[in-house]
């Protein structure tokens, strides 16, 4: 697996704000199959290191690539590789949640047929028909993760996934990750507490004030790898 373009490939990745810099040189390799949680006080860079990786925002300065796309250049290409699971769900609270579905689903070229499949999978097949303003916290979570799952994202990005769920939400948040294992894609996980995502994790990666400070393996995970490489233009 090492022969391959890793999913992620960063090289003194910053960031500024004014005159603050919220990523200061972040170099990282995410290899496929991968499962890295980043973790840093607030304020660290978290969440903006995720926008940068997910072309929301350009680096200010240093490179990046996503399956060999650069993240300025490539930008287009790179969001089709990406699934950005961010704090706000980014839902439209008057439509149904199959509408929201659908809406997804025609923005990223995958057929409608799809979209009560996938709204069974996070358990909101008896809700699609609701509109998405009276769901609770928790369900608007599950749509969000039904639609990133309509995207077959190669590169997860979650963005403090666990956040409002319960057993069985933290749950699904894991098999979103496996599966996006077992098809030969990564992720980048932000966290606040490492035993939320313990099966699911190979390595932390650890900022403060914007720069990696620590990198940490965790245990070998008990299954081996063995995934299928996605087909990248």
């Amino acid at each position: 697996m090492r022969d391959q373009e890793p999913t992620l490939r960063l090289r003194g990745l910053s960031r500024r704000f004014g005159m603050r810099w919220a990523l200061r040189g972040v170099s990282l390799d995410v290899e496929r199959g991968e499962v890295v949680g980043i973790m840093g006080h607030n304020g660290s860079g978290k969440s903006t290191l995720l926008r940068v990786v997910s072309t929301a925002l350009r680096p200010s300065a240093g490179e990046g690539w996503v399956f060999g796309k650069h993240l300025v250049r490539d930008a287009i290409e790179v969001r089709s590789h990406v699934g950005f699971l961010a704090h706000a769900p980014g839902l439209y609270d008057d439509l149904t949640a199959a509408e929201n579905l659908i809406f997804a689903a025609r923005m990223f070229g995958v057929g409608e047929s799809e979209v009560p499949a996938a709204l069974e999978r996070v358990g909101l097949g008896r809700e699609a028909n609701e509109r998405v303003r009276g769901f609770s916290a928790g369900m608007q979570r599950r749509l969000a993760l039904a639609r990133l799952q309509l995207g077959r994202p190669g590169l997860l990005l979650l963005d403090e996934p666990y956040n409002n769920f319960d057993p069985q939400g933290i749950e699904l948040v894991n098999e979103v990750i496996e599966e996006a294992r077992r098809n030969g894609g990564a992720a980048l996980v932000v966290l606040h507490d490492r035993r939320q995502g313990e099966h699911v994790l190979d390595r932390i990666v650890e900022l403060g004030r914007g720069a990696v400070i620590a990198t940490s393996a965790l245990a070998e995970r008990s299954a081996s790898f063995e995934a299928a490489t996605p087909v990248i233009s």
